[in-house]
């Protein structure tokens, strides 16, 4: 996790006192604003998205609740650039929905949407499920006997949700918010192509320009300054409360809430976000593949693509998920000094563009591990440290609603740490696993900078056929791998969500 550390500090030893006044000129503060408030615009939007489809996913009789947390979760799939690419290309000044209006209407030209609005609406578009996942399987493990005790009190449903049920999704949802928040600082795609510059942005020019990289550097510490104190905020609002039940008595599941007169709008809100975030950017795939045989284009399919992103995902998600299982026991049981520090770190890889971690690992394996240099393991070292965050938020939140009382339970009756972790632990976070699995297989299977770098040669991905073709302007090529990456994507998304017991019919 410190390898981009030690790299970047490296870099910034190479500089001179007149570069270092650069982090103190207004360019960098604008840019430095802009960056935080797409964050926070990003954040904002994808919490008023994703809590009420957790909660109506989780809590409520809603029919076809399977198929319907597959498709709120699939936008995670979609890389940004390309979504951004397709969001442009619809609703642009010139876009096809504006051919219809004008059709219809008239209209010439519509507002341009570059800039901070549609950076924010696409990246919120395709970053809630972050924050879905987390907050739905921390609202599935919830005791129903907290709520009912508020009923009880005298309390209706909306106040019961406010004062009862959000106090104990606090940790969920600002582990979810810290991985929105660190995403949308680290995503080049949207905002380069919304023409709003970030940090982010920056930090590729610099590097894509080749004439003075330790500049980037400099910059890339300041990504890592901001990514501490985002951390910091988290760790003070997170607070030390405990998130499992220690009352007596059974704990109970809750029963689904009958939707009645609020399904009709519910089902609109979810059409609308599943349309806008899933549908019309899959629309626009097909339009580019159909529009592209129309016209003669010959259309390049390679298996190869297929096996090499479908192996380091799967190998990344279960070295993550392994790691991630491991940390959260030692963060959760253990009152270790340096626990919030290396806690902190953990969230480095995450925060930095794609193109920092790759250069830094190739400069510490080409420098200090050489046989394993141009290697698939290196290449699955920096997905490590890229999303090792991810699988960690999920996974940590689910423990921190076991009581720990079990644990000690079964040591009293002379079962050994291992016994007690197969016995208890894994079969109680079995949601925060499966979910912690999913969401770093979806993200390696569309990581674009890390493979281009550290792939070896000739190595390629749906991810890289994506690029390679709508880079060179064949869209109706670039659909194909595109939609492999959604359709492969789904898949272990429908066993694992049919598999689980818990989300019923």
């Amino acid at each position: 996790m410190v390898i981009p550390l030690l790299y970047l500090l490296l870099r910034i030893m190479q500089l001179s006192l007149d570069d270092l006044l650069v982090l103190v000129s207004n360019r960098a503060f604008q840019t430095l604003t802009r960056s935080l408030i797409l964050m926070i615009c990003v954040t904002t939007l994808s919490s008023i998205i994703a809590i009420p489809l957790a909660w109506i996913t989780a809590r409520t009789h809603l029919p076809f609740r399977k198929i319907w947390i597959i498709l709120v979760m699939l936008p995670l799939v979609i890389p940004s650039y390309v979504g951004a690419y397709l969001f442009l290309s619809v609703f642009g000044p010139t876009g096809l929905f504006q051919k219809g209006l004008e059709v219809l209407f008239e209209i010439q030209r519509l507002p341009d949407i570059r800039g901070l609005f549609g950076a924010t609406i696409v990246l919120s578009l395709l970053s809630y499920p972050y924050l879905f996942i987390t907050l739905r399987g921390a609202i599935s493990g919830l005791d129903i006997s907290m709520e009912e005790s508020s009923r009880i009190l005298g309390h209706n449903r909306f106040w019961t949700f406010i004062k009862v049920t959000l106090p104990q999704l606090r940790f969920p949802f600002v582990s979810g918010a810290l991985l929105i928040s660190l995403y949308t600082l680290s995503d080049f795609g949207a905002v380069s192509i919304f023409n709003y510059n970030t940090f982010s942005w920056t930090i590729y020019q610099q590097y894509n320009s080749l004439v003075d990289r330790s500049m980037s550097a400099l910059f890339s510490i300041i990504f890592v300054l901001l990514a501490f104190l985002i951390v910091l905020i988290e760790f003070k609002t997170r607070g030390f409360q405990k998130y499992y039940r220690i009352g007596s008595g059974i704990s109970r599941k809750p029963k689904p809430i009958s939707l009645g007169f609020w399904k009709f709008p519910v089902y609109l809100f979810l059409s609308v976000v599943i349309g806008f975030s899933l549908i019309l950017p899959i629309s626009m795939l097909f339009v580019w593949l159909f529009k592209g045989m129309y016209f003669g284009d010959s259309i390049v399919f390679s298996w190869s693509p297929i096996f090499n992103s479908i192996f380091v995902s799967v190998s990344s998600a279960l070295l993550i998920v392994f790691f991630s299982f491991a940390a959260s026991i030692i963060l959760v049981r253990y009152s270790l000094t340096g626990n919030r520090f290396f806690e902190s770190i953990s969230y480095l890889g995450f925060v930095l563009p794609g193109v920092v971690v790759a250069i830094s690992v190739v400069y510490f394996a080409a420098n200090y591990i050489g046989i394993l240099y141009q290697t698939t393991v290196v290449l699955i070292l920096a997905y490590v440290i890229l999303f090792f965050p991810v699988a960690l938020g999920a996974i940590r939140s689910v423990l921190l609603q076991i009581n720990p009382r079990l644990e000690d339970a079964a040591h009293g009756m002379s079962h050994n740490y291992f016994s007690v972790l197969f016995r208890i632990n894994i079969p109680l976070m079995k949601p925060g696993l499966i979910m912690g699995f999913a969401m770093v297989f979806l993200l390696v299977m569309k990581e674009l900078p890390v493979t281009l770098i550290l792939g070896p040669l000739g190595f390629k991905t749906l991810a890289t056929e994506v690029w390679s073709f709508s880079s060179e302007a064949f869209f109706a090529s670039a659909a194909v791998p595109a939609l492999i990456i959604i359709l492969i994507c789904s898949l272990p998304m429908l066993v694992i969500i049919i598999w689980d017991k818990r989300i019923g019919d």
